[in-house]
Order: C-alpha cells, then structure tokens, then sequence
C-alpha cells in the first residue's frame, strides 16, 4: 500500500462546514418538508377535498332554502324534489316580507340581538375581570354559583319569569326579551378564563403604582387585553340571540314580533305554503350572513391573536 492510500486510511473524514453547500443542502430540505421559520404548509389533494365536501355540506341547507323559495307548493310536494332555482323567488319574498310584517322584524331583532350582545359582553368582560385577577371574600363560592346558574334548565324559569314581565306591564316589548338574559354566566366564564391567561397580572399592579383608578384600569388594560375574546363573545351572543325562539314567542306577539316569532305567521292555511316559509327563512337569514361576510376577517383575526402568545 502507498504512502498516499496510507494517509487517506489514517486521516479523519472532514465534515460539511456549518454555512457549506451540503449544509444548506440539508436545511433547506427540512425546511421545505416542516414549512421552517416562517414558511408556508401546504396542504395535498386529499386535504382541498375533505374542505370542499365539508363545505359543500354545511351550505347544503342555506342553497335549499334559496330553491324551496324560488319554487311553489306544488313543485315542493313533488318527488323528485328540485334542486335547482325556479322563477318565484322575489315574488314569494315580497309575499313573506309582506305578511310577516318582516321589516318591523328585522329591526326590533337587531335591537335586541345587538343589546344583548352589548351587555353580555360589556358585563361579562368586567366580571371576569374580576373573578379572575381580583381578590375578595366568597370569590370562589360566587364564580360556582354563576356557573350552576348554567345548569338549569332554561325551561324551568319561564313561569316565574313571565309572571315577572306581566307584573311589570312589559309584555310583548323588546325590554321582556333583552333584559332576562342581558348577562350570561357563560360570557363571565368564558371571559375569565380567557383573562386568567391573556391579562398579566405584573400589568395591573403597574397601573395602580401609577395612580390609575379601577374604571381607568378596566378601561384602558382590560378592555385591550381582551379584545379578541370580547369579538369571539360578541359574535357568538349575537348570533344566539338573533335565533332565539323559546322565550320571544312567548313574550312577544306578531303585532311586535322578532324574526323568528314573526316566522310562525307565515304560510298559515289548510295546507302551509313552505315556499313562502322558505322565503322568510332567507330574509331572516341574510343579515347574519351579511355580518359575517363583513366583520368575519377581523373576527378571524381576533381569534388567531388570542389563540397566539408571547
């Protein structure tokens, strides 16, 4: 053996330098399989069509409901039903818009959903607030009390609750409907538990060193910090209000009816025209769509900042 293939026995195998091409060679392969340090993952076939099934499903409804009001009874009894649009949607709009007295009801909806998602979560933030970064006596004993209030049944109540609106005169107004569940104990937990985490406590006892008061504290370090959760509460409380049934239509009556109480005024009859009832149905359902497609982005964008720490 020569002296050459004697060294090259001997010597120690070299490894790649830390910034050599087979370095960089192997980052960028892990780099383009995990995504890296602000890369982007992108997802197969497979994925794109589990999204698109999933959303083809949850908006199978919404698009039969746009098919049942542009048809008439008569099509609708018919088997195979038609899964297509027909010529009648604004004429059976203009019926149920009509009859149902929709405008009235729109509008006294979105004063009640609006107020009420106001309150729960004005009220909701602040005491949250205080059940989570306040200490006083009974703490614990009251945040259990409100949240076993969640655990009755909401039927249980509306005896004793109605024979409280009738006392107060206040039967079919807005107020009989907005004021029972103007606070919620589930935004005060929800709101607690997203403070506990998201609302240091270093930062409050800052404030108080520089003299600020409670309602400035509140003002101007909890009502920040919990942004993105008084966004997810607020759309979540006024959605919920916007769909209730069970109390509004005993409360309220057609004469000053929301539009779900003004709902069961459409298609009476010996037989129910369900394409006048799937008309209102959709004027009761595109506000919220609108809301949606308008604040959904920053409602997202909410969302993701809570859900992403220091």
């Amino acid at each position: 053996m020569s002296v050459l293939d004697s060294d090259r026995a001997t010597s120690p195998r070299t490894a790649p330098e830390p910034g050599g091409a087979g370095h960089r060679t192997g980052r960028g392969r892990m780099r383009g399989r995990a995504g890296g340090a602000g890369g982007t993952l992108h997802g197969g076939k497979l994925t794109y069509a589990v999204l698109i099934l999933v959303t083809a499903i949850a908006l199978f409804p919404l698009f039969w409901t746009a098919v049942a009001a542009s048809r008439n009874n008569t099509r609708l009894a018919e088997m195979p039903p038609p899964f297509w649009f027909g010529g009648n949607l604004f004429k059976n709009l203009g019926i149920a818009w009509t009859d149902a007295n929709m405008g009235l009801a729109l509008l006294n909806t979105t004063i009640v959903a609006g107020s009420i998602a106001i309150g729960t979560v004005l009220f909701g933030t602040i005491a949250g607030f205080a059940f989570a970064k306040l200490r006083f006596r009974f703490r614990n004993l009251l945040l259990m009390l409100t949240i076993g209030t969640m655990m009755v049944p909401p039927q249980l109540s509306v005896v004793p609750l109605f024979m409280a609106i009738a006392e107060l005169e206040w039967t079919n107004q807005l107020q009989a409907v907005i004021l029972p569940t103007f606070v919620s104990a589930f935004g005060v937990f929800f709101m607690r538990q997203y403070l506990l985490e998201a609302l240091p406590t270093e930062l409050i006892e800052a404030a108080r060193v520089d003299g600020a008061s409670s309602l400035r504290i509140v003002w101007h370090v909890v009502f920040p910090a919990a942004r993105p959760a008084m966004a997810v509460l607020g759309m979540l409380t006024f959605v919920m209000a916007w769909n209730d049934f069970f109390w509004p239509i005993i409360a309220l009556t057609q004469q000053n009816p929301t539009v779900q109480v003004a709902l069961t005024g459409l298609g009476r009859g010996y037989i129910p025209d369900q394409s006048v009832i799937m008309a209102g149905a959709l004027l009761g359902t595109l506000p919220l769509l609108l809301i949606l497609t308008v604040f959904g982005k920053q409602i997202v964008g909410g969302i993701m900042q809570g859900a992403v720490k220091g």
